[in-house]
């Protein structure tokens, strides 16, 4: 089934709950005049059919980029508003299985009492105003925390900092500061000047070498035409390297199909890394060299489970590479690690990832984290250990769907290599 048909059958479910959700808010406030009345019908339904049509002309229309802000607008509108809706459902049905209950419970009743008597136990039966206004007060909730979550996480990067110990490590390489960057997701983007601000956090870390795992874009080469140039000042002395991630193929554009369009869109794609400065690694390897020593830089293509795209070839980025003390490896998707690497390349030191973004939701600290991505991912944040292999999540720079971060913040990653 294609997008369309899917989104039709969406909109029709969600215009169906936000009738059931009308309703109850009108037997609520039933003392509302019919002025009131008709201004709050008004706004609620034209408010609803604009953000549908939003959705519809964001993902159908390829709008000009001087409009993604407003795109941008729109989708986060929608986002919000259907949390608030969800986190509303439960209070109605509750209240409506409390009303069935008792309309059965006088049903029973009737069957039992005298006429008159069963005519004052069958009066109406009102909504608990009690439990529909908890409702209300309780979806405002995640407004107010997805809200700030726009406002302030959205661009709030983070720099983490971490020890990469690798015993194979030659002693050229001891002490070599590597900067890891993922998801930028440039269409999503809405202030230049902040993406700018990450930018330069990353360079004043000055780190020796660059990755960047993947998902440039979300669908179409031409998002990063404003952005071009902030990430072409992404440079290290040892070079940046990088990877391509599911989003940078255009699949979900075009879909799966090769056309033309969806070609020539991948050519762009990676004509956009050759202009920025990064060498981009298909499927292929980079032998670093320091003082005379050399380590292997590996970068595949995106290998995902499931519906995400397996286009990514290990045997031929390993080929020619036995003879490297130390192999690290560009993957965007952290499960490549657990379904491939671990079970069939075991000379791969470390990989490095992105791709979950930790949801953009959930709790981070020192020592603690969570998020409902977990639940999805084994393997969704930070650094995980196993055997003799090592794989870092980094959670993105950048955001897709939902234009801001709760808890999880945008990364900028700055590994020191050592040997012990």
């Amino acid at each position: 089934m294609g997008r369309l048909p899917i989104l039709s059958i969406l909109s029709v479910l969600i215009l169906a709950f936000d009738y059931y959700c009308y309703n109850a808010i009108l037997s609520v406030f039933i003392k509302w005049k019919p002025l009131t009345r008709k201004i709050f019908t008004t706004v609620w339904w034209g408010y609803s059919a604009f953000l549908i049509a939003g959705v519809f002309i964001s993902i159908f229309i390829t709008i000009p980029s001087a409009y993604l802000g407003f795109r941008s607008i729109v989708l986060v509108a929608f986002f919000l508003t259907l949390a608030c809706k969800a986190i509303f459902l439960p209070f109605l049905i509750i209240d409506d299985l409390r009303r069935l209950a008792i309309k059965i419970k006088r049903a029973i009743n009737k069957k039992n009492k005298p006429a008159n008597i069963a005519t004052a136990i069958g009066a109406p039966i009102s909504r608990s105003q009690f439990l529909l206004k908890a409702g209300l007060v309780t979806a405002a909730v995640p407004l107010t925390s997805l809200t700030w979550g726009i406002a302030s996480g959205a661009y709030d990067y983070q720099v983490i900092r971490k020890t990469l110990v690798l015993p194979n490590l030659p002693s050229a390489f001891e002490g070599i500061k590597l900067g890891q960057i993922s998801d930028v997701h440039s269409g999503s983007f809405y202030n230049p000047k902040a993406v700018k601000g990450g930018v330069d956090l990353l360079l004043a870390e000055k780190p020796d070498l660059i990755f960047f795992t993947g998902d440039l874009v979300n669908d179409m080469a031409t998002e990063m035409r404003d952005y071009q140039d902030i990430f072409s000042k992404v440079k290290a002395p040892l070079g940046v390297y990088s990877s391509l991630g599911n989003h940078d193929y255009g699949d979900y554009h075009f879909g799966k199909e090769s056309s033309p369009e969806k070609v020539k869109n991948l050519q762009n794609v990676i004509k956009t890394h050759e202009l920025m400065g990064w060498d981009l690694l298909m499927n292929t390897h980079r032998r670093l060299k320091v003082g005379g020593e050399e380590i292997g830089i590996l970068g595949i293509e995106n290998w995902g489970m499931g519906r995400f795209p397996k286009y990514g070839r290990m045997d031929l980025a390993t080929k020619d590479t036995d003879d490297l003390p130390v192999k690290l490896l560009l993957s965007h998707d952290p499960s490549h690690w657990r379904a491939e690497v671990l079970e069939k390349y075991p000379q791969i030191d470390a990989m490095f990832s992105g791709h979950t973004h930790g949801m953009q939701f959930g709790v981070r600290t020192k020592d603690f984290q969570w998020s409902p991505v977990q639940y999805i991912y084994k393997e969704w944040a930070g650094l995980y250990r196993e055997n003799k292999q090592q794989l870092y999540v980094n959670v993105g720079y950048g955001f897709l769907g939902y234009p801001g971060r709760v808890g999880i913040l945008p990364e900028i990653t700055i590994f020191e290599l050592k040997r012990a």
